[in-house]
């Protein structure tokens, strides 16, 4: 059983930036994919990064590319996402995933392994 963590999160004004942390434990960390995802009150959760096992593949939803970056530091079983330029539309509940042993992927259900989320909030 892979246990997630979250954390970085908080309230920031628009232009501003966080740093996302998801520690890993209880499993073959370096093995698996793992992937950011979001949901904002009243909206499905929706897909925002993932990256691969090495860390030389990823993905990130058209709305943060050259915002968000996806990261990954398989010797202290820790994920990260790099967040700069918030805007009050990234307001949302950002949960960590994992559990994935394959091509990285943007589909929530391929996931395993879930983090309790983190809050971030942007204000314009």
């Amino acid at each position: 059983q892979v246990h997630l963590v979250e954390s970085g999160g908080g309230s920031v004004q628009a232009g501003g930036s966080l740093r996302l942390s998801c520690a890993a434990s209880g499993g073959p960390f370096s093995d698996y994919v793992f992937g950011w995802f979001r949901q904002a009150p009243g909206k499905e959760r929706e897909f925002v990064a993932t990256i691969s096992w090495e860390g030389t593949a990823t993905y990130n939803r058209g709305s943060v590319t050259g915002r968000f970056t996806i990261s990954r530091d398989n010797d202290h079983h820790t994920v990260y996402l790099q967040m700069n330029s918030l805007k009050p539309e990234d307001t949302a509940v950002y949960f960590c995933a994992a559990g994935v042993i394959g091509p990285i992927t943007t589909t929530p259900g391929e996931y395993l392994y879930w983090g309790q989320g983190t809050q971030v909030t942007v204000s314009s």
